[in-house]
């Protein structure tokens, strides 16, 4: 029996770390991690002891969950940071440090779409990669954004083109959700 929710149940977390090639030593960010480190913990045996992963989040309840099952586990290298992803330079996490940011399910709750971006671009090393998976449609499901809240992601690729990002690769995410793979090369 599992003792925490995975919330893989509508976006399988090792299909992102396919897709956004993560590795040993690698450092990662889960903007909007909420509480239950969907995908903090699974990437964690891959990122290996020499690797970190921010878990980021406004909500200080779900920090505390996610450093509480991070302390039970044993898990030093899960950090999380309280910040509002919105406001561009405000995350404390060092500017070009990470290889891959995750935005999963987050940027329909968000109303500066592209101050989340311009955060998460802010700090990539050069050659990583911003993963993105949201509501693909005005689904029905109870946990589905409002209507109106699905993101459009011919304005991300607008976004992307403007920072000299690349499209490494959309695809679906599940039967209600949408994904893509920007690149910083």
């Amino acid at each position: 029996m599992e003792l925490h929710h995975t919330g893989d149940q509508l976006i399988d977390p090792a299909v992102l770390f396919e897709k956004a090639h993560v590795h040993a030593g690698m450092h990662l960010a889960d903007f909007g991690c909420g509480r239950t480190g969907h995908i903090i913990f699974p990437s964690l045996s891959l990122i290996g002891s020499t690797g970190v992963v921010y878990g980021v989040d406004i909500l200080k309840e779900a920090l505390e969950s996610i450093s509480r099952r991070a302390q039970i586990a044993n898990a030093t290298n899960v950090h999380t940071v309280w910040s509002n992803i919105e406001w561009t330079g405000k995350t404390a996490i060092a500017e070009r440090t990470l290889d891959v940011v995750f935005l999963i399910n987050v940027l329909c709750h968000v109303e500066n779409r592209h101050g989340v971006l311009e955060e998460a671009y802010r700090l990539l090393k050069d050659k990583a990669r911003i993963v993105i998976v949201d509501w693909s449609d005005d689904s029905t499901l109870p946990m589905a954004p409002g209507e109106g809240s699905v993101i459009d992601f011919g304005n991300i690729i607008e976004w992307a083109q403007l920072r000299r990002m690349v499209v490494q690769e959309t695809f679906d995410a599940g039967p209600h959700h949408k994904g893509m793979v920007l690149f910083k090369a």
